[in-house]
């Protein structure tokens, strides 16, 4: 006798949505753009069985909420980070890490930054980011010896983020400029 059991086919998420390791869309490798988008979507799916007027209700409710939420989440709101914040605060760190690193740091220090970055490639909470620095740091060994090595190597780690991205890659013979000393033209003094 045959299987007569329905297969429910596979829900189709808006491009840029990610979904965790547990199947569920991951909020921390999810834009926020795209995670609305998806919350949308999950919104037409249930009103489609809701009667047209409570349909119409649900989604004005909706697009007034979103619209709040892109007002808020835009001005640095305190919801959870989207991949988009997350990834922007982790460079932002790092690349400050990098500046404040010593011109001939200790092999203490050397090891200090080796075990951060590494416990760093394993914690991230975007899985798919940490898996691909991962792969970045068994490539590409991070750099401890000097301030320099270290600001050179970070820069062409975030290049290669950037470039998977389709984000224009940063002149890294500028990196100190950028994060540590400030812009020549004065616009940091």
């Amino acid at each position: 006798m045959a299987d007569t059991t329905a297969v429910e086919p596979p829900k189709r998420l808006p491009k840029g949505v990610v979904l965790g390791r547990d199947g569920k869309p991951c909020r921390s490798c999810t834009s926020f753009a795209s995670w609305a988008s998806q919350a949308k979507a999950s919104i037409k799916t249930a009103s489609g069985s809701a009667g047209s007027a409570a349909a119409a209700a649900m989604a004005a409710t909706t697009a007034a909420a979103t619209a709040s939420a892109s007002a808020t989440a835009a001005a640095g709101s305190d919801c959870p980070a989207d991949v988009e914040t997350l990834g922007r605060g982790t460079w932002t760190l790092l690349h400050t890490i990098a500046a404040q690193y010593p011109t001939q740091p200790t092999t203490g220090q050397q090891a200090d930054v080796r075990s951060f970055m590494g416990t760093l490639s394993r914690l991230y909470p975007c899985w798919v980011c940490a898996e691909d620095f991962q792969t970045y740091l068994a490539r590409s060994p991070v750099r401890t010896a000097s301030r320099d090595e270290l600001g050179r190597w970070l820069c062409a780690a975030h290049n290669e983020v950037n470039q998977k991205l389709g984000k224009p890659a940063f002149d890294c013979n500028l990196w100190e400029e950028r994060w540590r000393t400030g812009w020549k033209d004065g616009r940091c003094d």
